[in-house]
């Protein structure tokens, strides 16, 4: 529960990954739901957002990242949109060897920036961040970090990534 979260400690949740959408049967409504509580309890909710291959392929990347955009943030206020995170994370980018080119992931979070109407709205880049193409995707103007998953695991990749990413961003 949110109380629970809290009581921990923890001060941001990740809702609407893939592999919750994927394995659970997580919604755009069950994302909606659980905003609601994570603001309930001053909790940062990070909320993914991605398309999959087919998706992509029927050039319906904009429509649907749109769409879980509209239906998770139904009844969130101005004051809540500017705390929340954004993760695009191409669901077909994760783990299966195809890259997001950097320019790509861009022009959709410029999308995401504009549909969320915030300027100033944290918004991540999640599809196979690695050492080796963290530093192009932190050049680009609309991404402002990465959500890191496979690369954190091993502890040499991710000081790769974070070496490629500090000069960037610094």
């Amino acid at each position: 529960s949110g109380y629970m979260i809290q009581a921990l400690g923890i001060t941001s949740v990740l809702l609407g990954h893939s592999e919750r959408r994927q394995y659970y049967n997580v919604t755009d409504e069950t994302c909606n739901k659980q905003l609601h509580v994570a603001f309930k309890h001053n909790l940062i909710p990070i909320l993914c957002v991605g398309e999959t291959l087919e998706e992509r392929e029927a050039g319906q990347t904009d429509v649907v990242v749109m769409r879980q955009m509209r239906m998770a943030l139904d009844g969130v206020t101005t004051q809540q949109r500017e705390q929340l995170v954004i993760a695009y994370e191409p669901i077909w980018a994760i783990g299966t060897g195809k890259v997001c080119d950097a320019a790509e992931a861009n022009r959709t979070i410029a999308v995401i920036r504009r549909e969320i109407g915030l300027a100033h709205t944290r918004i991540l880049y999640g599809g196979s961040m690695k050492p080796d193409n963290v530093a192009e995707l932190m050049k680009q103007p609309d991404i402002d970090g990465g959500l890191v998953g496979g690369a954190s695991l091993d502890v040499d990749s991710f000081m790769q990534l974070v070496a490629a990413a500090v000069p960037v961003t610094a």
